[in-house]
C-alpha cells in the first residue's frame, strides 16, 4: 500500500501503538481519549440536532418566490415561517399538491410534494384576489 496512505505503518496494531505512545509522551494533543461509544453518542446528538432543524425548515423558497418576496418587501418572521410550514404540512396530509396558504395578510402558493414555495404575495397588493392552478387552500 502507498506509504503516504498508510503513514508508514504495516498494521493497525502498529499504528495504534504509535498513537498511544504519542499520547503518553504528550506529543499528540489532537487525539482524543474518548471511547468509540462517546464519539458515537456525540455524532448521534449532532445528527438529531440537524434533523430537528430540518424539521423546522420544511419548505424552501423557489428563486421566483424569493424574488417576489424582495420585490414586494415581504419579510417573514420565524413564527410566520413556522406557521407556513404547518400550513404546507396540513395541505400535504390532505393530499393537496398545489396549495394556497393564507397567512395573516400574505398568500403563498406551495408545491407540497416538493415542499417549495412557488410564489408569495401580499393579499392587499393583489387587486383581483384570484389564485389559479391550486387544488386546495389552507388558512393559518
Amino acid at each position: 500500500m502507498n506509504h503516504i496512505v498508510t503513514g508508514g505503518f504495516t498494521s493497525i496494531q502498529q499504528a495504534t501503538s504509535s498513537i498511544k505512545k504519542g499520547n503518553a509522551a504528550g506529543k499528540n494533543k489532537n487525539i482524543s481519549n474518548a471511547s468509540f461509544q462517546e464519539i458515537f453518542q456525540q455524532k448521534k446528538s449532532i445528527t438529531e440536532a440537524v434533523g430537528e432543524r430540518e424539521a423546522q425548515a420544511l419548505v424552501k423558497f423557489s428563486k421566483h418566490a424569493d424574488t417576489r418576496l424582495r420585490q414586494r418587501d415581504i419579510q417573514l418572521t420565524d413564527e410566520q415561517i413556522s406557521r407556513l410550514n404547518e400550513g404546507a404540512q396540513k395541505a400535504s396530509l390532505k393530499g393537496i399538491k398545489e396549495s394556497l396558504v393564507l397567512l395573516d395578510d400574505l398568500a403563498f402558493i406551495v408545491n407540497t410534494e416538493n415542499k417549495i414555495v412557488v410564489t408569495a404575495m401580499s393579499q392587499a397588493a393583489n387587486d383581483e384576489n384570484i389564485y389559479t392552478n391550486i387544488d386546495g387552500a389552507v388558512i393559518i
